[in-house]
């Protein structure tokens, strides 16, 4: 269970099931048993997309599948299907130059995403799940690819849009520094779930359990006990 504000990570090694779980949250696949609730409805009926955020993994070639620029990319986030009307009404940016502004990439609104690089591009999507306005986003690996100044600037962002604005954020990760430093909770799936409960309480035993083979974490910062 994910609660509202909470930062939840899911940890795994590549082939867990980490992503396959996303997408039963996302309601684009059913489980095989039980269900999967999305504020309390099955994923697979839920129709309050305006609720949910996405943010996918590091795919090649995005600047081939997005040959526009960052702000036509980040109002694509506004979508919500057919609107006959929609030639008719007045466009309103202010959603999309928020969205911007809030992940720091406003100078870029007008370039080509074949310009940006890797993390600018993360940023781009990430500004694309908020434009909505978003109470959950859901994140897919999103630094897969990114240079380590691009991995701290893209956790101070989502740190802000946890902390700041409220936005309860789900984070499927392999990175166990990261998920330890910025996560509140965690779950730890190897095709079965091996632990789930505060990050402070994740010790390597269970992650030994995780990945098959014996882990230590070593944390230096005031929030975690040095081990």
């Amino acid at each position: 269970m994910v609660t509202a504000g909470e930062f939840a990570a899911i940890l795994g090694p590549n082939g867990s099931g980490k992503t396959t779980l996303l997408r039963m949250a996302l309601g684009l696949l059913k489980p095989t048993h039980g269900e999967v609730l999305l504020f309390g409805t099955r994923a697979d009926k839920f129709h309050d997309w305006e609720k949910v955020g996405y943010v996918p993994q590091r795919v090649e070639g995005l600047e081939t599948r997005f040959p526009a620029t960052v702000s036509e990319v980040v109002a694509q986030g506004r979508y919500f299907g057919l609107d006959p009307l929609r030639l008719f009404r007045r466009r309103d940016r202010g959603p999309v130059d928020h969205a911007l502004e809030t992940c720091g990439i406003p100078t870029l609104a007008d370039r080509r995403v074949s310009s940006l690089s890797v993390g600018q591009q993360q940023r781009m999507l990430i500004a694309r799940a908020l434009v909505r306005r978003p109470a959950i986003m859901f994140m897919d690996e999103p630094v897969a690819g990114v240079d380590a100044a691009g991995r701290e600037q893209f956790h101070t962002l989502i740190r802000r849009l946890n902390k700041d604005l409220g936005i309860t954020i789900v984070l499927v990760s392999h990175d166990i520094g990261a998920v330890m430093r910025e996560a509140t909770t965690v779950a730890c799936i190897n095709r079965e779930l091996v632990f789930h409960g505060p990050v402070h309480e994740l010790t390597s035993d269970a992650l030994a359990r995780l990945y098959g083979f014996p882990v230590d974490v070593m944390l230096h910062d005031a929030k975690h006990t040095h081990r």
